[in-house]
């Protein structure tokens, strides 16, 4: 149980960080026209915020299931990548501690993971299970709280709810910087630069979102080749 807490304590920046992208989320989806009910089973089964904002606007816009199935599919692809990876750093343990550790890893639980891996490499899977879990429910409850008060909120940007997220983001980045300086400087130009070639090509071809799409997805796939190779 002291590695679930101590997950549990790595994840409170994120789940800081989920409180405000949950709100946003719920005012969002009751503006949409989803019930709180509705809104805890999409946190629950779908739990991907990006996809989570994509579907509320298709939804709004008339959009059909196929594309909304396609829509989810291709914005949670990257996470099968971050999946992959993770089980190379809990090789250790059960398969279905593995398929636990993957079916709730988010963009930010795989930063905190990381984050924690450039210190340590004998990461018990019971530290991941806290770190996920906790910003598991931390999500579906804020985003149930924001569509109950959805009402009160009829603009996030006001309160810079919209910002949220990219400040996690920045808070993730730097808590794992100077580790990143000191034992992967090569690996990590490689992946930047991976990156910003692949978005400065396919956005000449594909929109802009779609080119960070896939830029991120070929980073990802990078960075596993090069975890590989060492």
């Amino acid at each position: 149980m002291s590695d679930f807490r101590s997950g549990m304590k790595a994840a409170v920046p994120t789940a800081l960080g989920y409180v405000a992208i949950g709100l946003a989320f719920g005012v969002v989806a009751a503006a949409s026209g989803l019930s709180a009910l509705e809104v805890a089973l999409m946190c629950a089964l779908v739990y991907g915020g990006s996809a989570q904002f994509a579907m509320c606007a298709l939804a709004v816009s008339g959009a059909g299931l196929g594309e909304l199935t396609l829509t989810v599919f291709l914005v949670n692809l990257r996470n099968m990548l971050m999946s992959l990876h993770a089980t190379t750093i809990f090789t250790k343990t059960s398969l279905w501690n593995q398929l636990g550790i993957g079916s709730l890893i988010t963009d930010e639980s795989y930063g905190v993971l990381l984050g924690e891996y450039v210190h340590r490499k004998d990461i018990p899977a019971n530290w991941m299970h806290g770190n996920n879990i906790f910003s598991y429910l931390v999500w579906i409850v804020s985003s149930v709280v924001g569509c109950l008060i959805g009402s009160m909120i009829p603009n996030p940007e006001l309160f810079g709810l919209d910002f949220a997220l990219i400040a996690m983001f920045i808070g993730l980045l730097s808590s794992q910087f100077d580790a990143l300086l000191g034992e992967g400087v090569r690996k990590l130009f490689l992946i930047l630069l991976s990156i910003a070639v692949a978005y400065l090509s396919f956005s000449i071809i594909l929109s802009e979102s779609l080119a960070v799409l896939v830029a991120t997805l070929i980073g990802c796939s990078v960075g596993v080749m090069c975890d590989g190779r060492q």
